[in-house]
């Protein structure tokens, strides 16, 4: 017939499915030309049809089939096409990742716990938010004292509840640490001489930012307790650090300075060789008596017993920004926390 004839040419050369859908609605839909002579099948006499209605069957099943076939067509043609436009040369080179990087304070605190490590020490860690008795009165300073007036702080509103170095709660007012010196009693409380041990972290202090002053820096701590402990030690372990930083022509050099929780109290600084200029980098001494006494006191009223008497100690503390800032020609402290891809992006791939 003719009329099956345009309409499978038609469904064959159905550019795409929205086309082919278009012609099944045209001719098998609701309206369609071949459901509409279906319904006229009524009218016809009963031989008619019969005739009629198998003729008009045929004509729906080769439709149907060729609809179908179609459709298959039409959705192979889109596959193929999708993939072709997916399609990637597995022989092309890979796509360069770029690894990530430590933070340039990451990377000085890593190095100088490793130089102390070598030495025997043990690296531990402190809270940030500290109480009164433990940033200030165990270290020899107690409330009114003029020293307090060296370190700008951010206190916290009211008074708190605080976990002490065994589990126990402290009561008292809180601050965010100035140093990380409290962590010297906490784990003088804890543990028993003879230790050595250095504690890296953040300290905060409520100061004017400039190029050179920062409200949040970094420190690394150090103590040593023990019997016969002498300055003889600390200049000793300053000057490996020194030795490890600067090769073997750095020099040490120490100056008589006062900090309540020392005596006597030194500010240290290495000579750097490359630089051809001596490093102010930090405080030192031997651990203040009343500092052994608090400890004592505090592990007394816990129930232990006293192991602070008969010993001595001494302490050191370095800024780590300063360090950094030498390391990798760094002109600004501020660009440590400033957030700047292309400043962070200069240490990507450093270990």
């Amino acid at each position: 017939m003719r009329e099956l004839e345009e309409a499978l040419a038609a469904i064959r050369e159905a550019p795409d499915l929205e086309a082919l859908r278009s012609l099944k609605a045209r001719y098998l839909g609701k309206r369609g030309l071949l459901t509409e002579a279906m319904k006229a099948l009524a009218r016809l006499p009963l031989e008619e049809r019969r005739t009629r209605g198998q003729a008009l069957n045929a004509l729906k099943e080769a439709l149907e089939e060729a609809l179908e076939r179609r459709e298959q067509e039409l959705a192979e043609e889109a596959l193929k096409k999708a993939l072709e436009g997916e399609r990637r040369d597995v022989s092309l080179p890979g796509v360069r990742l770029f690894p990530g990087g430590l933070h340039p304070i990451t990377l000085m605190e890593r190095e100088l716990v490793g130089i102390f490590r070598a030495l025997g020490y043990q690296a531990v860690e402190g809270p940030e938010v500290e109480g009164e008795f433990f940033n200030f009165d165990a270290l020899n300073i107690p409330e009114h004292h003029p020293a307090r007036d060296m370190w700008d702080t951010f206190w916290l509103e009211g008074e708190h509840l605080l976990e002490g170095p065994l589990g126990e709660e402290v009561r008292g007012r809180l601050l965010l640490r100035t140093h990380t010196s409290p962590m010297q009693v906490r784990y003088m409380v804890a543990h028993t001489p003879p230790f050595r041990i250095v504690v890296p972290g953040r300290v905060f202090r409520f100061e004017q930012t400039d190029a050179t002053h920062e409200a949040v820096f970094h420190q690394l701590e150090g103590l040593v307790v023990g019997e016969g402990i002498t300055m003889a030690h600390l200049k000793g372990a300053i000057y490996e650090l020194a030795q490890a930083l600067y090769g073997p022509h750095s020099r040490v050099r120490f100056q008589p300075v006062y900090f309540p929780f020392v005596e006597p109290g030194a500010q240290f600084a290495i000579f750097w060789p490359e630089g051809g200029k001596w490093l102010e980098l930090g405080g030192a001494g031997m651990v203040h008596p009343q500092v052994f006494q608090a400890v004592d006191e505090y592990r007394k009223a816990l129930g232990l017993p006293p192991a602070y008497q008969g010993v001595t100690g001494f302490a050191f503390g370095l800024g780590i920004e300063r360090l950094a800032m030498l390391r990798y020609n760094i002109p600004d402290i501020r660009y440590f926390f400033g957030g700047r891809l292309k400043f962070l992006e200069q240490f990507r791939g450093i270990l």
